[in-house]
């Protein structure tokens, strides 16, 4: 090869290296831009107050987002309550059954349902729940929510079941192991890293959702506990405050962002110390 060449390819390998930096740069600098907007506009309104304080009618200084808070969390518990036990059965169901008829109908309505529009499934809940029980509720919420976390989970569950080798299967079989307690006691526990990581993203998925919850939970500005009675949450009330003619609102939407961000990034970070003690090495 001549020293033309030789240079020639050396040049178009650094080219292709610098292209590849630069679109893996542009990729991750609006995260950071939306990030650094939502700190610099929220941070200045976050103080103790703020978290654990009810809204105050409009003209009155001061105020907070704690109804808020609990309704998210009550919102998210009774979703993954829903959703958890039947994606990761699902799951299990179709890492053992590749092929079939069921198992294919099944995989095919996840598909569908993980395109089905939050606000269609809204629509669905409310007819469901909301006017079989004459009111809005944290239970059909939760539920709009836990029918958009299932696609995800039972995908998770079911690629990482599918990656446990099989000879672990086979060792625990052949020791006798009845095969209901090799898959709750060897394979769910070998998979749990990946598991955990399809719950992490379905919550992901479902804690900034508005939609849904304007038909089902429908906000509420007084503190409420009972999972039977209509409950705020942080992106129902980012939505109402932000398209509110208010500074003070606009202001308080930001901080509700803030927490928003704090909360799914917190999660983020406690699901990986979690899966990282509990990960199973082969």
């Amino acid at each position: 090869m001549t020293d033309g060449k030789l240079v020639f390819r050396i040049i178009k390998d650094r080219l292709f290296q610098a292209v590849v930096i630069l679109f893996s740069f542009a990729m991750i600098v609006p995260l950071f831009l939306i990030i650094y907007y939502i700190i610099r506009n929220g941070i200045s309104v976050i103080n103790w107050e703020f978290l654990v304080s009810l809204p105050k009618p409009m003209g009155d200084i001061g105020g907070g987002i704690a109804n808020a808070v609990v309704g998210t969390a009550m919102l998210v518990i009774v979703a993954t309550v829903f959703a958890v036990p039947l994606g990761v059965c699902a799951g299990i169901y179709l890492s053992e059954n590749k092929k079939g008829r069921i198992a294919y109908s099944v995989r095919l309505c996840m598909e569908i349902l993980q395109g089905v529009p939050s606000i269609v499934i809204g629509i669905i809940a409310y007819s469901w729940i909301v006017l079989s029980m004459g009111t809005f509720s944290a239970l059909s919420g939760g539920v709009a929510l836990a029918i958009m976390m299932l696609p995800v989970i039972v995908r998770a569950t079911e690629e990482t079941l599918k990656l446990i080798p099989e000879n672990l299967r086979e060792a625990s079989l052949a020791l006798g192991v009845p095969y209901s307690r090799t898959i709750i006691k060897v394979i769910v526990p070998a998979g749990l890293t990946g598991i955990l990581t399809g719950v992490l993203l379905g919550i992901a998925r479902i804690a900034g959702e508005t939609a849904p919850l304007l038909f089902t939970a429908f906000g509420n500005p007084f503190m409420n506990i009972n999972i039977f009675k209509p409950v705020d949450s942080l992106p129902m009330l980012i939505f109402n405050y932000a398209t509110s003619p208010y500074p003070l609102w606009h202001a308080m939407a930001w901080g509700a962002s803030f927490v928003l961000v704090v909360l799914v990034l917190g999660l983020n970070i406690v699901t990986k110390v979690i899966t990282n003690r509990w990960k199973v090495r082969f």
